[in-house]
């Protein structure tokens, strides 16, 4: 590699050499700041973000290969690292006062959650199977360790051991598709991958490749049939990072679903079958399961995996208009998910947990404010108009029947109906139940800070939804 060729990788990668070394420092500092002011760890943690954010943007004026194409900057990198930062800052803005109520709140965590985002970033940019690789165990060994973080509590060690476990087999099934590919194809770049498929029938071989590499790839957004870890790990790990968890590491897995599936396999038409069954089969369990469920973090786990399953149609839908379709639907369901996480996590207070259904019966009566941005992310949820959450859906849907996917453009239609049955359940027991006993929510000025910045996105894409598509359109594998 040449002088200005590493000029150029580092360049490139500046935004997670921020990051990376962030953190690193973050560690060292964790350990010699007092206990007492945990909050600097905080802000520290998210100046670190903002300093990349800053970094990104300022790189995104052009497209920049580095690594001897293994990693890219292109508008599409910019587009899901920006939804990464988001989705990092808002839970570390969530976590300030939960983990002092955990017992969590230590230098650690944040170290990890950043590592986690430097693993994502790298998967965002990745040109490369095994940059794909580096990046995806980044971001699964640090959450692995997170979803432990409650050490005293036996779900939180089930739900890492479990996460481990099956997340271990599924890194392995990845790693076993990109050898095939690379045995087939003599490369693991994706644009020798491209040049490698035709528009032929695919070779048994490749597509027995592809099935290897899808399945590693869907466990990390919760679809059928790797979704088995998504209801006990959201479960047992601590709110917040459950919230970081059903937001940022399903928009990095479908990263890379959409830059490695819609781009050199793109002429694999024998795989898409495989794509749009999974996308109807994870809608159906994530929305049907969800109606049974009285714990709040497992319907949203359930509620996730549905919400997986309705993301999968744009993949399947293909195109421009499908690559972008997904992209705005990942940057909504990171305000509404948030949100509606927030509202868990801030009633956890006192010997309320916030997990349980009927925790929230008479809420409106109580807090009628808090009651209404509830409404307002369960309604988004659900796919109501005028909500952000509507047009997510909306634009899925438009560009399956511009493809010719109406068949499944109504089944998405009619599984949409069912889930919105669940979320419209809660707004039941929030509006329609009378109150229990008092109740005061752990509102600090971080979590207003949280809901409001929710709140005003998943109103503001409602209002505006175009201009976020073209966002979304412009962003397309660099616009």
């Amino acid at each position: 590699m040449t002088d200005a060729a590493l000029y150029q990788s580092i360049l490139a990668s500046l935004p997670e050499i921020v990051v990376v070394t962030g953190a690193c420092i973050l560690l060292i500092l964790g350990q010699i700041v007092p206990k007492g002011p945990g909050h600097f760890l905080v802000w520290a943690s998210a100046a670190t973000v903002l300093v990349a954010a800053l970094a990104t943007l300022l790189l995104a004026g052009e497209v920049r290969p580095a690594h001897s194409g293994m990693f890219i900057v292109d508008r599409f990198a910019v587009f899901f690292k920006m939804v990464f930062y988001l989705s990092t800052i808002l839970t570390f803005l969530l976590s300030r006062k939960y983990a002092e109520i955990e017992g969590i709140a230590l230098s650690e965590y944040y170290v990890l959650l950043l590592f986690a985002l430097s693993g994502m970033m790298i998967m965002a940019s990745a040109t490369d199977l095994l940059s794909v690789y580096v990046g995806l165990e980044l971001m699964s060994l640090s959450t692995y360790v997170l979803t432990g973080f409650l050490r005293q509590q036996r779900r939180s060690n089930e739900a890492s051991l479990k996460y481990v476990i099956l997340g271990g087999v599924s890194t392995g099934i990845f790693l076993y598709g990109v050898s095939l590919v690379y045995g087939l194809t003599g490369t693991t770049q994706l644009d020798g991958m491209a040049a490698a498929v035709t528009g032929d029938p695919l070779d048994p071989g490749l597509l027995l490749a592809v099935v290897f590499i899808v399945a590693g790839l869907v466990f990390k957004v919760g679809a059928v049939p790797f979704h088995m870890w998504v209801p006990d790990v959201y479960e047992g790990a601590p709110t917040t990072i459950t919230a970081f968890m059903s937001v940022a590491p399903k928009a990095a897995g479908f990263a890379v679903i959409l830059r490695v599936f819609l781009n050199p396999l793109v002429a694999a038409s024998d795989a898409w079958i495989i794509v749009a069954v999974i996308a109807v089969v994870t809608m159906a369990l994530g929305s049907f399961v969800a109606l049974v469920q009285d714990n709040f973090k497992r319907l949203l786990a359930y509620s996730s995996i549905a919400h997986a399953g309705f993301a999968m149609f744009g993949v399947v839908a293909g195109g421009a208009d499908g690559i972008a379709s997904v992209m705005l639907y990942l940057l909504i369901y990171t305000f509404m998910n948030l949100g509606i996480f927030g509202t868990v996590i801030m009633m956890r207070n006192g010997d309320f947990s916030g997990e349980v259904i009927e925790e929230y019966a008479g809420f409106a009566k109580s807090h009628p404010g808090l009651a209404l941005l509830m409404l307002l992310y369960l309604f988004s949820l659900a796919g109501i108009p005028p909500t952000a959450g509507f047009f997510a859906k909306f634009y899925v849907l438009v560009a399956l029947i511009e493809r010719g996917f109406v068949i499944l453009a109504v089944i998405a239609v009619l599984l949409s109906a069912v889930a919105a049955y669940f979320y419209i359940r809660i707004v039941m027991v929030i509006y329609m139940r009378e109150p229990e006993r008092a109740f005061e929510p752990a509102l600090t000025p971080s979590v207003r800070a949280t809901l409001a910045l929710t709140a005003a996105g998943t109103i503001g894409i409602g209002l505006f939804p175009a201009w976020f598509l073209r966002l979304a359109q412009s962003s397309v594998f660099g616009g």
